[in-house]
């Protein structure tokens, strides 16, 4: 059983605004934005604890949350604007629920990624 956060949002123990479904993908907003918009994109079926613990065959299921983040800035109108999406990898990427997924940021001029 996923007992991570993500694995109990994604069946409904713990409320989140979900603003994207398909039949792989759950996307909702982060608790803790770092940007007007900011969405979490996760695998619903499948849980992968890190990127680094995806395998080859993961690949298709991997494109799709890029996908799933890509339609959804389209449909909410700000893919013409510009958004970053980010996944992190363990502690010293930031990660801190250990379900892989790809944070959606947009909404405002985000700067140049990376610099102090």
């Amino acid at each position: 059983m996923n007992d991570t956060l993500f694995g109990k949002i994604i069946r409904r123990e713990i409320p989140a605004t979900v603003v994207y479904e398909d039949e792989d993908i759950l996307g909702f907003r982060d608790i803790a934005p770092q940007a007007p918009v900011h969405v979490l994109f996760v695998p619903k079926g499948e849980v992968i604890p890190t990127l680094d613990d995806a395998t080859a065959d993961q690949a298709p299921l991997l494109g799709r949350l890029m996908l799933a983040a890509a339609e959804y800035a389209r449909r909410e109108g700000f893919a013409q604007d510009g958004y970053r999406v980010v996944m992190n990898c363990r502690g010293h990427g930031g990660q801190t629920v250990f379900h892989v997924h790809l944070h959606l940021l947009a909404g405002a001029p985000l700067g140049h990624f990376g610099t102090p």
